[in-house]
This record gives structure tokens, C-alpha cells and sequence, in this order.
């Protein structure tokens, strides 16, 4: 028998190329895994001679647990100092060349304790997991050299000890420069480059990310990075292209990079490159709002390409002090008019993807990991469309329901 089964609802199962929508639907799990799905009229036999459990849920909706592939909850302080200083016309390139940016939240992580930087992380965490959420990215960036990085990742797993909620952990030492290294950007990647044998074989880290940026790191000097990163077997993302066009996101599908993320300034050249290789676009549309950007990334030329389009928060605390995945979604359809569909998949199917871990999560499919997210919705696009609204009634991660509202 099957563990539980909810019947009577309308599933987003997100196969195909829409939504891949099954109405008066049901899906049931056995353990931790998605067991069967599909219209109730098919089921095998009864419901109580099928499942230990059965749930009628009247026609509320049910998607995959929502995935944000791309934030950096675990950091000390804030930065809410240099918020003052963008509204009083300060550019973030201006913020950080002035000691500002990337390298304020760096003293404060370096002298936050583990304990201090989980119970921080672990608010975000919660914040994120009520909406939803059942996977989350996290990387470091915010320690800038061994000892502080490696504290960042191992906080970073700690999070998944207290909250049911899986963590992909991203090594982002190649964030920005330290004053360490002042002009001396080849001799810290050099550095960050000698300790990755060492992430390695502690397992602390998924995948390598860099920023590609006038402000941080040369194409040149990711691209040296990469090369060593990958013949370790570590997944790569990027941060490319968000203040202008370095070629980082070509680089990115050069190297068959899982993501290249931000890309408000990505040529067609990169599109192309990132198409074939399969590299997903993620979008960060809170930073661009924070931020008040007005430069927007191609959403048209994505779609041209047939370019998978993720959404992210980009929870940080200087460019997107955001813990909300419902909002990001809001944000992309409103300012880059991403479509609901395309938001839906880009918090959920794109989105693992963008992980890779398509193959576990990301779809209602029988025999991937049962992370159900059910909702109180007449219409799927209506987690698009509302804001300061969450809808979630229940969520299930692992075959285990976490929360019921």
C-alpha cells in the first residue's frame, strides 16, 4: 500500500512544456518518494484499498516544493547603512569601491561566531520554508579566506539539522577581493585555487561560483579557477553580467556551468552559447528592484534561445534583503514580464536545473523525492500574482508533512 494519497485536487506536475497541469487529479507517496500521479478517474482501485491515507483536498492545488537556487542567507550583519546611501544617489559600484558592498558584510561575518551565524541563517531559512520552499541554495563569499569561507559552508549544513529542508552548499570565494589581497587579484584566486582539493575531500561544497565583474574577477582569472574546479568534479555557477557585458555567462556555458546568474547585460553571443550547453539563465529580480536598476535582462532573447529561465531570491544583505520566493516570482512577471507559467517553472523544474538536481526534484514524477507544496489556489498563476499573500496549506518534504496551515 501506499503511504498517502490526495485525491480530488489539480496537480502542476511541470512535465511537458507548460505546467503540465492534471485537473481533478490525484498522487501518492510511499516513503520518501512520489509513487503514482495522475487523473483520479485511472486510479488502480479505491482509495482506502490503495493508501494508509487519503486526503481529499476539494481542488486545491499542488506543486512541487518550490526550489530558491540562489541565496546568501548565511552571513553576519546587515547593511542597511548603505540602503540610505543608494537613496541619497550612491551606485552599488560607488558603495563598494568605497569600502562599502560585499566587503562590510565580511567583517561582520568574520567576527560572528558559528552559533550566532546559524541562528541568523536559520530565521531566513524559516522564512523561505513557509512559503513553500523545500530546497535552498546557499553559498559563501561572505569570509574571503579559509578559515571564515569554511565556517560560512559548515553553518550552511547545519541548517538542514534543524529545519527539514535540503541545502545546496556553494563555495563563493571568488566573491570579491580582500584587502588581504588589495591588487592582487591573481594571487587570491591562486589561493582559493590551492584549498579546493581540501573543500573537496571535506565535502563542504557542491559547486564553485564566482563574480565575473569589473568590481571582482576577470574572465581571465574565472576561467583559471573553473578549469581547477571542474577537474575536481564540482559543479560551477556563475555570477555574470550584472553590471555590464564581460562575456562571464559564455565563459559559464563554456565550461557547461549549471547556472549563470543576474545577466541583465548578456549579449546574444552568450545566449547562444548558454542554450547549447544547457546552462539556465537565473533571474534575481529583488536585486534589481533593491537596487533600482533599469537595465533588465532578455527575457525575450531567453526565450528565443529556448533558454531555461530560473527565479531566485538572491537573499543577501546588501543587494536583496529578500526571503520571500512568492514576491520574487511577483517581481519577475511585473518587471521583467516573465509569464506565471514561466515563473512556476523557474521555482521549481529551472530552478533544480540550475542545481542539478533535476533528476531527484523540480516535477511531480513518480519516483523523485515527494516534496509537495499544497495550496489554498483556484489558479496556479495566483502565486504569481499576489503579494503579502501566502497561500501554502500544507508541505509535505520527504513524505512527511512539515507544516499545516
Amino acid at each position: 500500500m501506499w503511504d498517502s494519497l490526495w485525491i480530488n485536487c489539480n496537480l502542476c506536475t511541470m512535465q511537458g512544456n507548460g505546467l503540465g497541469a492534471i485537473t481533478n487529479g490525484a498522487i501518492a507517496i510511499k516513503g520518501d518518494k512520489i509513487s503514482w500521479v495522475g487523473e483520479l478517474e485511472n486510479l488502480p482501485d479505491e482509495p482506502n484499498k490503495l493508501a494508509r491515507e487519503v486526503n481529499q483536498l476539494n481542488g486545491n492545488w499542488i506543486t512541487p516544493g518550490l526550489i530558491d537556487c540562489h541565496t546568501h542567507i548565511v552571513h553576519g550583519g546587515e547593511r542597511v547603512n548603505e540602503f540610505n546611501m543608494r537613496l541619497e544617489g550612491a551606485s552599488y559600484e560607488e558603495i563598494a569601491r568605497s569600502g562599502g558592498g560585499i566587503r562590510s558584510t565580511v567583517k561582520a561575518t568574520r567576527a560572528a561566531s558559528e552559533e550566532e551565524l546559524l541562528k541568523a541563517a536559520l530565521k531566513r531559512a524559516n522564512a523561505l520554508q513557509s512559503e513553500g520552499v523545500t530546497v535552498i541554495e546557499v553559498k559563501s563569499g561572505y569570509g574571503l579566506d579559509w578559515e571564515n569561507e569554511t565556517k560560512q559552508l559548515r553553518v550552511a549544513k547545519q541548517i538542514a539539522d534543524h529545519l527539514p529542508i535540503n541545502v545546496i552548499t556553494t563555495y563563493l570565494a571568488a566573491h570579491t577581493i580582500p584587502e588581504e589581497y588589495q591588487d592582487n587579484g591573481d594571487g587570491y584566486i591562486d589561493s582559493i585555487i590551492e584549498k579546493l582539493p581540501e573543500l573537496k575531500k571535506l565535502g563542504l561544497a557542491d559547486a564553485v561560483d564566482g563574480f565575473c565583474e569589473g568590481i571582482a574577477f576577470s574572465p581571465a582569472q574565472i576561467e583559471k579557477l573553473f578549469k581547477a574546479a571542474s577537474e575536481l568534479g564540482f559543479d560551477l555557477k556563475l555570477h555574470a553580467e550584472q553590471l555590464s557585458d564581460l562575456g562571464g555567462a559564455e565563459l559559464a556555458a563554456r565550461y557547461d556551468a549549471n547556472s549563470a546568474d543576474h545577466l541583465e547585460y548578456v549579449s546574444e553571443k552568450s545566449a547562444n552559447a548558454m542554450a547549447q550547453s544547457g546552462t539556465v539563465a537565473v533571474i534575481l529580480p529583488c536585486a534589481f528592484y533593491f537596487l533600482n536598476e533599469t537595465k533588465k535582462p532578455p527575457i525575450e532573447l531567453f526565450r528565443e534561445k529556448s533558454v531555461s529561465m530560473a527565479v531566485a531570491t538572491d537573499m543577501n544583505p546588501g543587494s536583496s534583503p529578500c526571503c520571500s520566493i512568492l514576491l520574487a516570482m511577483n517581481m519577475a512577471c511585473t518587471f521583467f514580464k516573465m509569464t506565471p507559467t514561466e515563473t512556476m517553472r523557474g521555482v521549481t523544474l529551472h530552478a533544480a536545473k540550475a542545481l542539478g538536481i533535476e533528476n531527484r526534484y523540480g516535477s511531480l514524477e513518480v519516483g523523485k523525492i515527494a516534496d509537495l507544496a499544497i495550496w489554498d489556489i483556484n489558479n496556479p498563476a495566483e502565486l504569481s500574482y499576489h503579494m503579502g499573500f501566502n497561500p501554502l496549506q500544507e508541505l509535505i518534504k520527504s513524505g512527511k508533512k512539515i507544516i499545516q496551515n
